[in-house]
């Protein structure tokens, strides 16, 4: 059982303070007292609010991080393409102590900048021959067993890949990816439900790795036939070539196809849908579906930017993820949101709409409730009771925020902190000071000492 005393804690309709909240040994909300006093219970001095959501993250790429920046100066183009070929060779050399390490840093790290839980979009399944493990989930298992060691909720989201392209046979470079057909992938989705049962956090979803992944056909049928209780993930329009591809295979756009072929409703989450025609992102919107979108990533792989004013003008709801890991601070993929769009409408108010004209609370609103969606969590509260205590804690002593009016402290925090104002993050009821889980140190050795293995730094 926990006691935590909020100096100032946001809640959906505004700013709360001296909140006095109790959490059960698994740390789920028992109890919320508005002007309460501190008592027994521990202080939390600082302005706290919900846990970041990480609706998409490949946490094996951590390990590449920063390693794709060297460009042959030769007249050679550089794109999504050539970097894909880099992220294969290292997918193709982690075994499974690896792997866990890897993803014990990354998310050890996300707590650190104050995300509380992680949508795993994971396509490592076998072995380096592309032969299954004796447990068809073990990469996945390793993915939980990270979860666990620091204390991030994850929904494991084990990703159907059967081709190389529209239309083309899977790759070598792809030999660990490959599940040949529905029935296949839905064991390894049973094995992944399995994983979760070493940790009361962990969850599972659907994924589909692209269109270009998996014969259209068979994603209309998953969708159909499959869980319908769980999310559901795609990449979907991030690059250009994929929409000639498939335009040249279907006569459609990959989002056009989907819309034409598969009932979408708020359980599907989209992936980058960067390049959306007008009647593509008002569908979207319609169907109520989220998309998540990625902009650290989306920048550094030069994918381009999602239309979210067209989106925003119909209601659209989208939440952010990491992907390849490059950049890990939810304020930054924020505000690289936020300003890539000002930039091209040359207009300040993106982040807004009919309800609210605080770019900072529509940010969090947004990124909260819709990335809670990509967990399976469709509680809008942000905190409540019957609900796990996440948060993310910023320091109120910081100049800028100690000067605010409470109009202003969402958008103070999001538009001018970074994680050296965070002074604390709370994920699932644990304390962390300065966002560092319990094992950090351990952690960060155990990580120094797998890529000095693996050698590719």
């Amino acid at each position: 059982m926990g006691r935590f005393f909020f100096d100032k804690i946001l809640q959906n309709d505004g700013w709360k303070s001296n909140i006095h909240v109790t959490t059960d040994i698994t740390g789920v909300i028992t109890s919320i007292e508005e002007g309460a006093v501190q008592n027994d219970a521990l202080r939390i001095d600082g302005l706290a609010i919900p846990g970041f959501q990480n609706a998409h993250s490949h946490a094996f790429q951590y390990a590449m991080a920063g390693l794709a920046e060297v460009h042959n100066i030769s007249h050679t183009s550089d794109d999504f393409w050539s970097w894909r070929d880099a992220m294969y060779k290292l997918a193709l050399r982690v075994n499974p102590d690896q792997m866990e390490n890897i993803a014990a840093m990354l998310y050890a790290e996300m707590l650190r900048h104050g995300y509380t839980n992680v949508a795993e979009f994971h396509y490592v399944h076998h072995d380096k021959n592309g032969d299954k493990y004796g447990n068809l989930a073990e990469m996945g298992s390793r993915m939980i067993a990270a979860a666990k060691r620091t204390g991030i909720g994850i929904t494991l989201v084990p990703i159907f890949y059967q081709k190389g392209g529209f239309g083309k046979p899977a790759t070598e470079g792809q030999r660990r990816f490959i599940s040949p057909n529905i029935d296949s992938y839905l064991q390894l989705l049973d094995a992944s439900n399995d994983a979760c049962r070493i940790y009361s956090q962990a969850n599972t979803g659907i994924g589909i790795h692209s269109m270009r992944g998996v014969e259209p056909e068979l994603i209309a049928e998953i969708a159909k036939s499959g869980p319908q209780d769980i999310p559901f993930h795609i990449h979907i329009s991030e690059q250009l070539k994929e929409i000639e591809d498939s335009l040249a295979y279907l006569n459609k756009r990959p989002v056009e196809w989907l819309l034409d072929n598969v009932e979408l409703s708020d359980r599907f989450h989209l992936v980058h849908a960067t390049h959306l025609t007008k009647e593509e992102t008002h569908g979207v919107a319609f169907n109520e579906t989220n998309v998540v979108i990625c902009p650290s990533t989306e920048g550094n792989l030069g994918d381009g930017l999602f239309p979210l004013h067209d989106y925003h003008s119909k209601n659209g709801k989208w939440s952010i993820g990491t992907d390849s890991n490059v950049g890990i601070n939810p304020l930054e993929e924020l505000r690289l949101l936020d300003y890539g769009q000002r930039l091209i409408s040359h207009k300040r108010n993106s982040f807004t709409s009919e309800s609210i004209g605080n770019s900072g609370e529509y940010a969090i609103k947004m990124a909260t409730i819709s990335g809670r969606k990509a967990m399976n969590n469709f509680h809008s509260d942000y905190f409540s009771v019957g609900q796990p205590l996440n948060a993310t804690v910023v320091k109120s002593s910081s100049p800028l925020l100690a000067t605010c009016s409470e109009d202003n402290l969402a958008s103070t925090i999001i538009y001018t902190s970074d994680s050296s104002q965070q002074s604390a993050t709370i994920s699932n009821g644990v304390y962390m000071e300065g966002g560092k889980c319990a094992e950090y140190d351990k952690i960060t050795t155990d990580f120094i000492a797998t890529l000095n293995q693996l050698k590719n730094r």
